[in-house]
């Protein structure tokens, strides 16, 4: 089921691009910041359609996008066409050794095979590089988003990306955490477009996932919070970084 889940994202690659929310800006300079000022070499590793590619560019840095699905990785090229951009996966990098200052990952380590790709993140990196994952999540302190979320099923599924974020590994050192406050202009339509981007609705069945996005709509234009219009989704960023020994 996993592997499944990992390999649906493909035929749903525009949705992806349209509907998936980009990462805050101070989670990329957090990330960044043991490097000391740049620009740097950044890697952005399972790059999807570029949502952090476009933010790391946007912060100056030289950026080499990596990607294992080919619809996705044309999205990106589609997006963010001047960045370098590869086919591979974590497992199997294709770039020289120590030639990154740093590693970014986005809503994607949890699909990775860890005792693979962190051997393989650190051969990329340069001694004192920064390893970064980060996820978007949706902020459940807020009680519309936790009613929503029950509804959705987002809610148990944030719980299970966070319980396979990323570990601790002799090959780095100084793990840190932290979180940033984030949020997605949506409308109900649009949101209800987004949870459906989601690996867990996109391997339902067809009957399955239809009966979920019409739930989803019909809670949330009931709701004065997201009825009518455009709003902002109140996500939570969640990041941990190390530094390669």
């Amino acid at each position: 089921m996993t592997a499944r889940r990992a390999n649906s994202f493909g035929p749903q690659a525009s949705a992806y691009a349209q509907h998936r929310p980009d990462y805050p800006a101070a989670a990329i300079r957090w990330s960044l910041e043991p490097l000391g000022p740049g620009p740097h070499d950044v890697l952005d590793l399972a790059a999807g359609t570029g949502k952090l590619t476009g933010g790391i560019v946007a912060e100056g840095h030289h950026v080499t996008a990596v990607e294992p699905d080919e619809a996705m990785l044309s999205e990106l090229v589609r997006h963010c066409g001047g960045v370098r951009a590869l086919p591979g996966s974590a497992e199997r990098i294709p770039v020289p050794d120590a030639t990154m200052d740093a590693v970014l990952v986005g809503q994607a380590f949890h699909w990775f095979d860890p005792d693979k790709a962190l051997p393989e993140i650190a051969r990329v990196l340069r001694p004192g590089g920064v390893l970064a994952a980060m996820w978007n999540m949706d902020d459940l302190t807020v009680p519309w988003v936790a009613e929503f979320g029950k509804v959705s099923g987002s809610a148990a599924a944030a719980t299970g990306v966070t319980g396979r974020a990323l570990p601790d590994h002799p090959l780095f050192r100084d793990p840190e955490d932290t979180t940033f406050p984030h949020t997605h202009r949506r409308t109900a339509e649009s949101l209800v477009a987004t949870v459906g981007t989601h690996s867990y609705t996109l391997v339902m069945s067809q009957e399955d996932r239809e009966a979920l996005l019409d739930r989803m709509r019909t809670h949330l234009r009931s709701h004065p919070e997201t009825a009518q219009g455009e709003f902002d989704m109140p996500l939570i960023t969640y990041v941990k970084r190390m530094i390669r020994t």
